[in-house]
């Protein structure tokens, strides 16, 4: 089984997600979700840089071909291993499903939001259901992360200035028109200002106004 791996890129592509990276000489095919490409793509990784990736590895009788999922730090491939818990998602669903940070949806988890997780690609009202019945109270340390800044693993805070457009495009990402997205954010900085400079805190107020908005 393999479990974590450092090589050269050879290629990357947003969509689908996925990689192509030479280790020991062997290329092995890596799915990226969203989150995991746009990640490296902030830091500049592209194809020819060095990279280093945990790995979830799954193969069945029913699926023979092994997958191999590709994440940057050990508590998101974690997340990942408590999200296929839930019954009817999958390894190819759940990364499908991480468009946005694993923080944030844990996040949404916690917070019983069932609007932004049916947000995430091929997530029902069912499916988003299930997956708070089955996840809520297990994953609140995930939930207080700080999302694209875990240093260990080289990735960093989002510049100040960043955050904002990082936030809007995220929003964008989970489905949200471009305008709405825009208000929705700019909403949050004119009444939590001291937010404006943390992607984190601005989509954590994104997702509070929402519930509030829906009680």
């Amino acid at each position: 089984m393999i479990s974590y791996i450092t090589g050269k890129i050879r290629s990357l592509t947003r969509e689908p997600g996925r990689a192509i990276i030479i280790a020991g000489g062997v290329g092995y095919e890596i799915s990226l979700p969203t989150y995991v490409y746009q990640s490296l793509a902030n830091d500049g990784i592209q194809e020819g840089s060095d990279v280093e990736l945990e790995i979830y590895y799954h193969v069945t009788d029913r699926q023979p071909k092994p997958m191999l999922v590709g994440f940057r730090h050990p508590s998101e491939k974690q997340f990942f291993e408590q999200l296929i818990q839930v019954e009817g998602i999958g390894p190819a669903k759940a990364a499908a499903a991480l468009v946005f940070p694993v923080s944030t949806i844990a996040s949404a988890i916690e917070n019983e939001d069932l609007g932004s997780l049916q947000r995430l690609p091929g997530i029902g009202s069912r499916a988003a259901q299930k997956i708070v019945a089955t996840l809520r109270g297990k994953v609140a340390a995930t939930a207080l992360l700080q999302d694209a800044g875990i240093s260990e693993q080289g990735q960093t805070v989002a510049p100040a200035s960043d955050a904002r457009s990082e936030a809007i495009e995220a929003l964008i990402t989970l489905g949200y028109r471009p305008t709405e997205a825009q208000d929705k954010v700019d909403d949050v900085i004119r009444r939590t200002p001291e937010a404006a400079d943390d992607l984190q805190d601005l989509m954590r107020e994104v997702f509070k106004a929402q519930v509030s908005t829906q009680d």
